[in-house]
C-alpha cells in the first residue's frame, strides 16, 4: 500500500517527489528530514516534537524509519534522505537567486561557502552560536532582513535546527527553509575528509548510510544508532497519535 502523506505521532510525512515538494515550497516554511535516532526523542524533547509537528514538509530521511512503516502499517514509503534532496536542490537554476547558510562554525561555513560559489551560486552565510532552549536569535533576524534570502539553508545538528527553523518561520514565512543538517558534509567530502562520512547515491539507495557513518566515527555514530533502535517502541508498543 502507498500513500503520498503519512501520519505518525501528529507529524505529517510527505512520500512526495521532489518537484512536488518544490512545488509545495515555494511560498515559504521549512522542510524537515528527521533521523531515526532524533525521532525516538518525540516524546521527551517537546521542542523538537512541536518544530516536526509544524513543518510544512517532512520527507522520509531514514530508511530504518520506512522498513518499521512496512513492517508494522503494510505500507510502502520511498526513502527520500536529506542527502538526496540537497543534491536534487543543488543542481536547481540560482540565477539571480540568494541562499543564506546557517552553518555550526567557521571552518565548515568557508567549506560550504566555496563549495556553493563554485556552483555559481550566491551565497551568504551566517555562523549559529550554541543554541540550548532559546532559539529565538535577534541578530540573526536582522542579518536576514539585511540579505533578504531566496532561501535558507540550515547546517546544524538535528534536534535543534528544526526547532531554529520553527522559530525563523514565524518571522519570515515567504521564505522557503530546508533543514538538511550534515548532508552538505557529504557533498563536500572531497574538500575537507574529515567532518563527514563518504556517502554517495550508492550507499544512499541501499540504506547503509548508518553503516558507513559509524565505521568513520565509532564512538558519536553508534550512540545514534542505540537511539535509532528505541524507535522500534513507537511502532510497537505505543499506538500512532
Amino acid at each position: 500500500m502507498n500513500k503520498d502523506i503519512i501520519f505518525f505521532y501528529g507529524i505529517k510525512f510527505h512520500n512526495y517527489t521532489f518537484s512536488r515538494i518544490l512545488s509545495k515550497m515555494q511560498y515559504g516554511g521549512y522542510l524537515v528530514a528527521p533521523a531515526a535516532s532524533s525521532l525516538s526523542k518525540i516524546l521527551i524533547n517537546r521542542q523538537y516534537y512541536n518544530a516536526l509537528r509544524n513543518s510544512n514538509i517532512s520527507i522520509f530521511d531514514s530508511g530504518f524509519f520506512c522498513i518499521l512503516f512496512f513492517l508494522k502499517k503494510g505500507i510502502r514509503v520511498k526513502k527520500f534522505s536529506g542527502y538526496l534532496f540537497l543534491k536534487k536542490f543543488l543542481k536547481l537554476n540560482f540565477l539571480g537567486k540568494k541562499i543564506l547558510l546557517i552553518d555550526p562554525n567557521k571552518l565548515e561555513s568557508d567549506i560550504n561557502r566555496k563549495f556553493l560559489r563554485e556552483k555559481r551560486i550566491n551565497v551568504y552565510n551566517y555562523i549559529a552560536p550554541i543554541y540550548k532552549k532559546n532559539f529565538k536569535d535577534a541578530k540573526l533576524c536582522e542579518y536576514i532582513k539585511r540579505v533578504k534570502p531566496d532561501y535558507i539553508l540550515i547546517n546544524i545538528g538535528g534536534e535543534k535546527q528544526e526547532i531554529l527553523a520553527y522559530e525563523i518561520n514565524k518571522v519570515f514565512k515567504k521564505i522557503p527553509i530546508i533543514c538538511t543538517g550534515a548532508a552538505i558534509g557529504f557533498l563536500t567530502y572531497g574538500y575537507h575528509k574529515k567532518y563527514q562520512a563518504p556517502i554517495n547515491d550508492t550507499i544512499d539507495k541501499l540504506y547503509l548510510g548508518w553503516a558507513v557513518r559509524i565505521l568513520f566515527n565509532p564512538f558519536q555514530h553508534w550512540k545514534r544508532f542505540i537511539e535509532s533502535i528505541k524507535l522500534l517502541r513507537f511502532f510497537f508498543k505505543f499506538p500512532f497519535i
